[in-house]
């Protein structure tokens, strides 16, 4: 079997708790059904890696990306989950500012509310 190429591949940004297994496994599914690759930081289980690194390397390797910004609320902290936001903003930049396969991607945003992440200046 050849590897899925950068036009095949869908990076999955979402949370990867217990509460989500179910959607994150329906997502999944729909993602091979349709014929693509997902890719996940949790593809590579190098504990050595920098897990910063792994998310830029699924990025770069994927032209569509679905995120899942739906649970940015507060934590027992008061802070908010930024991980699923810094993603999305990295799949941003390396649209925006990355060569002229980067230029090529695009992405479906899931959230609570519909455009509420577009407020957010980007």
């Amino acid at each position: 079997m050849q590897p899925a190429g950068y036009n095949d591949s869908i990076f999955i940004n979402c949370p990867f708790d217990i509460q989500f297994t179910p959607i994150l496994r329906a997502i999944i599914f729909a993602i091979y059904r349709c014929g693509f690759l997902p890719q996940t930081a949790m593809n590579e289980d190098n504990a050595l890696d920098i897990r910063l690194d792994k998310i830029e390397r699924c990025i770069a390797s994927c032209r569509y990306g679905i995120h899942d910004i739906s649970r940015t609320e507060l934590n027992e902290h008061n802070l908010p989950r930024y991980n699923m936001p810094f993603e999305l903003g990295i799949f941003f930049g390396a649209k925006y500012f990355g060569n002229r396969q980067q230029k090529n991607k695009n992405a479906l945003i899931f959230d609570v509310e519909r455009y509420r992440w577009n407020i957010f200046p980007i």
